[in-house]
């Protein structure tokens, strides 16, 4: 791992402001043995733990900072169904997973839900997604969507809204359409982190925090090492995403950080988030490099995107988003911004996530291209379902072949951002 990300405490936002008491979990020191080792407590390291802990395996977690210290702690905060490149996916295995994959892309949702009301978890989780269009082409992707929803029976409140409908939905007219879920929904991700985390440990977990992984050993049961200590496991699995550097010789070139930023208003008062947002809907449109947003439950608007491919961070993260929050909604203009935070998501060519195995036991996922808080638990519960010997949906994502580029990782997000910029120029026609 590198030196930059190793042992820090979580970044200064909104979530890290608002969290709930944090276990403590203490460094690795000694030795330790295990039925599977967890590198990365993020979402991903936590939903498989967590489902690995449920079946009765001994699960022993290091984190380089601290639980949800990367992007499982930083991000949006929309449970959105699906995957970012489910397109690519289909036209890889063709209409014979189509009854898989529809049920796939909503399990994520499902494992929250269920998990959230089983383990009493208080992450602020509320039903409520509305997708905007910007170009007539939005519009007929809510008509495919709504055509899909009605075949499949879908049993969860679902409507398309006109021009005028949409403004009064969310008291802006920069939007010509929307599309309404109420399966997919908002939450504050670190407590969902820190609510799992608690979970985990009830169950046996143990978590070992500020233990930065140095080496992994291989053979027939490997061994992750540490400054302070090893666990020797029958199974290891990274889940560090866009932050770890293991493994480099089979995993460098396949994913790379893509930069994600928030900013939070200060309060604001009941008759504007009346205004904005009276349904307390989570908010994106439909531009192949998004904007997103919320609101908090203590009312302040929590606004995110300009996704930044190239690995630069912006010099000023206000700056950057708060004109595109007064596009939409210049009413806001004279109020002040509390919060700015940002931090990388892991992204790969195809935008499916990059999943696999090294040497029979060493596991890792990665890869989630923007759409982490559903697929990390997805993923979570694929990798336990493979470790415990059910392989049929782990192989569906294994068998797909993922482009690889060579070089550095500065040269590898230049051309991954001069692929963006085609998707940036498509979002202007």
């Amino acid at each position: 791992m590198s030196n930059k990300n190793q042992m820090q405490e979580r970044a200064t936002s909104y979530y890290t402001a608002t969290a709930n008491k944090a276990g403590n979990y203490p460094r690795l020191q000694g030795s330790e043995v295990a039925d599977v080792c967890v590198v990365g407590a993020g979402f991903t390291g936590l939903a498989t733990a967590l489902n690995l802990a449920e079946r009765g395996y001994s699960v022993a977690m290091v984190e380089a900072n601290r639980v949800g210290w990367g992007a499982s702690g930083r991000n949006g905060g929309q449970v959105i169904c699906d995957f970012s490149g489910a397109e690519k996916f289909r036209k890889h295995y063709g209409e014979t997973v189509s009854d898989l994959m529809w049920d796939l892309k909503w399990r994520g949702n499902d494992i929250i839900f269920d998990w959230v009301d089983k383990y009493q978890i208080d992450c602020d989780l509320k039903p409520g997604y509305i997708e905007t269009a910007l170009k007539p082409r939005h519009l007929r992707y809510f008509e495919e969507s709504q055509k899909e929803l009605q075949q499949r029976g879908f049993p969860y409140e679902y409507n398309i809204l006109d021009r005028d409908e949409t403004r009064s939905t969310l008291g802006t007219e920069a939007y010509i359409g929307s599309m309404i879920n109420m399966r997919n929904g908002h939450l504050h991700p670190l407590n969902l982190c820190l609510g799992e985390a608690r979970a985990a440990t009830a169950l046996g977990v143990k978590i070992y925090e500020q233990s930065p992984v140095t080496e992994i050993v291989h053979g027939e049961k490997p061994t992750v090492v540490t400054a302070g200590g090893r666990i020797q496991a029958n199974t290891v699995v990274l889940a560090g995403n866009a932050y770890h550097k293991l493994e480099r010789k089979h995993l460098a070139g396949l994913t790379f950080p893509a930069g994600s930023y928030i900013i939070g208003t200060e309060p604001l008062s009941k008759k504007i988030t009346d205004q904005i947002n009276p349904r307390d809907l989570a908010v994106c449109d439909l531009n192949q490099v998004v904007d997103y947003f919320r609101l908090s439950p203590d009312g302040r608007l929590l606004y995110g995107g300009r996704c930044n491919y190239s690995g630069r961070e912006p010099s000023s993260i206000k700056a950057s988003i708060q004109p595109r929050m007064l596009k939409v909604y210049p009413q806001l203009k004279d109020v002040r911004i509390d919060y700015e935070w940002g931090g990388n998501i892991g992204i790969n060519i195809k935008r499916i996530p990059a999943v696999g195995r090294i040497n029979g036991n060493v596991w890792y996922s990665q890869g989630y291209s923007g759409h982490g808080v559903n697929n990390t638990h997805i993923m979570g519960e694929i990798l336990a379902d493979a470790i415990t010997n059910t392989m049929e949906k782990f192989d569906l994502f294994a068998n797909i072949k993922h482009h690889r580029i060579p070089g550095s990782q500065q040269m590898g997000n230049q051309i991954i951002a001069l692929g963006m910029l085609y998707y940036r120029l498509k979002d202007l026609l």
